[in-house]
C-alpha cells in the first residue's frame, strides 16, 4: 500500500514521517519547501498544494493520504482560506483525479474550543470553534463528509488535541494525545478495510479527558497512555493560562481576539 504524507516538514509530520519509516511503510512525504531525505532513495516531493501539478505529483500512485498540510494555528482569514479550504478542496479533487481511496484528515479540538471545560463531549456534539483555524477543522470535516457522500472517498478526521511526547501544562492533562496512541491510531487508519467517513478524537486515554472515546467507530481506538501519570509534576505549578481561557476547551485559542464581556 502506497501512503503520502503532506505536511512532513510540520511539527506531527516530522515526527510521522520518521516512524512510518521506520515501520518500512512504503512512504512518499511532501512539504511546501524541499525536504532533506532521511533514508536513502527516500521517496519525497514538495509544492504549493493548490496547484494540480504538486497535487497530482503527491498523489499519483497513492491509496491513502494522511494529510497534515495547512495552517495549524490561529492566523488572519486570508491565510486559513488559502491554506486550510482552497488547498484542502484541490487535495480532494486530486484524490477523486487519482484515484486515493482514503484521506486521514488532521482536523482539531479548536473546531469545538469554545465548549466549557466542565461538559464532556461525543463525538456527535455541536460544532463550536474558537477561530478561524477551528473553522477551517469544521469547514473541512464537512467537505470530508461531501466527498464521501458524492465521490466515495473515505476519510478518517481525526480531531487532535496536544500531540507532544508528554503533557507539560495544566490543559494537557484534559487534551494530552501521546505520541504512541497517536502512532497507534494511524495504524488504526490505515489498515482498517472500511471506514466510510468517520471521526475520532485525537486523545490519549487521560482521566481528565474533556472528550468521551468510548466510540471510536469502525476503527476501535483504545489509546494506552494517560496524561494522570505526569499530574503530580504539572500541578505543582499555577496554571499559565488567563481566566478566560481556563473556561474553554480551546484554552488560549479562546484569548485571541476575544471581546465579549463576561
Amino acid at each position: 500500500m502506497k501512503v503520502a504524507l503532506s505536511g512532513a516538514a510540520g511539527g506531527l509530520g516530522t515526527v510521522l514521517r520518521k516512524e512510518l519509516l521506520a515501520r518500512g511503510v512504503d512512504l512518499r512525504s511532501a512539504g511546501h519547501q524541499p525536504l532533506v531525505p532521511l533514508v536513502e532513495h527516500e521517496d519525497i516531493c514538495h509544492g504549493d498544494l493548490q496547484d494540480p501539478v504538486a497535487v497530482d505529483r503527491l498523489l499519483s500512485g497513492v491509496e491513502v493520504l494522511i494529510h497534515l498540510a495547512g495552517t495549524s494555528t490561529e492566523q488572519g482569514l486570508a491565510e486559513i482560506v488559502n491554506n486550510n479550504l482552497l488547498a484542502l478542496v484541490a487535495v480532494y479533487e486530486g484524490a477523486r483525479r487519482n484515484g486515493v481511496r482514503r484521506i486521514v484528515f488532521a482536523s482539531s479540538n479548536h473546531a469545538i474550543g469554545m465548549h466549557s471545560v466542565n461538559t464532556r463531549l461525543s463525538l456527535d456534539c455541536d460544532f463550536r470553534p474558537d477561530g478561524f483555524y477551528g473553522l477551517s477543522k469544521m469547514w473541512g470535516e464537512g467537505l470530508a463528509r461531501m466527498y464521501w457522500d458524492k465521490h466515495g472517498i473515505e476519510s478518517v478526521c481525526i480531531r487532535i488535541g496536544t500531540c507532544i511526547p508528554e503533557p507539560t501544562e495544566f490543559r494537557h492533562l484534559s487534551t494530552w494525545l501521546g505520541h504512541r496512541d497517536f502512532f497507534h491510531l494511524i495504524d488504526l487508519c490505515l489498515n482498517t478495510p472500511e471506514v466510510g467517513f468517520t471521526v475520532v478524537w485525537g486523545v490519549s486515554a487521560n482521566t481528565r479527558a474533556y472528550w468521551d472515546i468510548s466510540d471510536s467507530g469502525p476503527l476501535g481506538y483504545r489509546p494506552s497512555q494517560n496524561a494522570e501519570d505526569f499530574a503530580g509534576k504539572i500541578l505543582g505549578h499555577p496554571n499559565l493560562l488567563d481566566a478566560i481561557a481556563q473556561k474553554y476547551q480551546g484554552g488560549s485559542f479562546v484569548t485571541l481576539d476575544y471581546s465579549r464581556s463576561e
